[in-house]
């Protein structure tokens, strides 16, 4: 290729694959300038336009505008700073994408009236301060005055959502209806009495007693029980009913009798709230933890297995 051509405005088209609109109008805007004219007042250009108008065309399709284009052929601006700052820009516009990707998917799926849809896009829309100050509100509910113990402190870092920088879909899908959860006042108050009950339980025991103890000595016991397809009505339950009972008397140190059967389905009853497990999940999803295991089936195993031997 000769570098002393000079080529008319089709033969540039051609050569870039550009159309002859789009080279004129590059043209006309001193992007590329013509090195001389034909005798008839033709426009020719030499075969730097071509490699100048492939980087144009390269730059417009990664979304670059043409004053910031024209900065960077005139080396008033360096391509990797003018790519790196582009690059940032498109992260910030692939995570909006992502919010309003997962509102929209909850709305159809969900059904969402205009108001529950205007809530939703707000809460994905939270900063992280926002998001911090509304998760602390609700833990604050439920914890206030009951946190005296590390055991309560180590039960709130459990439990607190942290939404990562550049979330997936499902991640924003899973915070924004945790955070539906945290304003709903039944929930918030169903949590509450759970924490007093524990509290109750450890100031009389003395010692920390965090749920998590009570439900594992119950799975522990109840799960195999479970595995092997025992009616927890059946004679065979017996056993394992005493197991995990006794197991709950001595983190209580109180005597294994009828009323603290009742106390225990009680407590099992209260643990067993779908609320609960779907905060858990969700949760999980939030902080890219592992999903958690399902404690629902071994739950309503051990509370029938405790109600069917307890008087009415």
């Amino acid at each position: 290729m000769n570098g002393d051509t000079l080529y008319p405005i089709g033969e540039l088209a051609r050569r870039t694959g550009l159309t002859v609109k789009t080279v004129r109008f590059y043209s006309d805007r001193g992007v590329v300038t013509p090195t001389d004219r034909s005798p008839a007042g033709h426009r020719l250009y030499s075969i730097d336009a071509v490699a100048r108008l492939d980087l144009v065309r390269t730059l417009r399709e990664l979304g670059l505008d043409l004053p910031t284009i024209r900065k960077i052929l005139d080396r008033e601006l360096s391509l990797p700073e003018v790519a790196a700052a582009h690059a940032e820009a498109l992260t910030v516009q692939i995570r909006v994408l992502r919010l309003r990707r997962a509102v929209l998917t909850a709305v159809a799926e969900r059904g969402s009236t205009p108001e529950e849809t205007e809530l939703m896009h707000r809460l994905a829309r939270l900063s992280e301060d926002e998001r911090s100050r509304l998760t602390g509100e609700f833990l604050d509910g439920v914890f206030g005055g009951l946190d005296a113990s590390p055991a309560f402190a180590g039960v709130m870092r459990s439990m607190t959502p942290e939404l990562p920088c550049s979330p997936t879909t499902e991640q924003v899908r899973a915070w924004v209806e945790l955070a539906e959860m945290f304003m709903d006042q039944g929930f918030r108050d169903a949590v509450r009495r759970m924490a007093e009950d524990q509290a109750a339980e450890q100031n009389r025991s003395g010692v920390a007693v965090p749920r998590r103890d009570v439900t594992a000595a119950v799975r522990d016991q109840a799960g195999p029980a479970l595995a092997a397809g025992i009616d927890p009505t059946s004679p065979q339950a017996d056993p394992i009913v005493a197991r995990f009972t006794a197991s709950y008397a001595q983190l209580l140190g109180l005597p294994d009798d009828v009323g603290l059967r009742l106390r225990l389905a009680t407590r099992l009853e209260s643990v067993n709230d779908p609320r609960r497990e779907r905060y858990l999940r969700l949760l999980a999803v939030v902080n890219g933890w592992p999903a958690p295991e399902s404690l629902v089936p071994v739950l309503d195993w051990s509370v029938q297995a405790l109600r069917a031997r307890t008087p009415r």
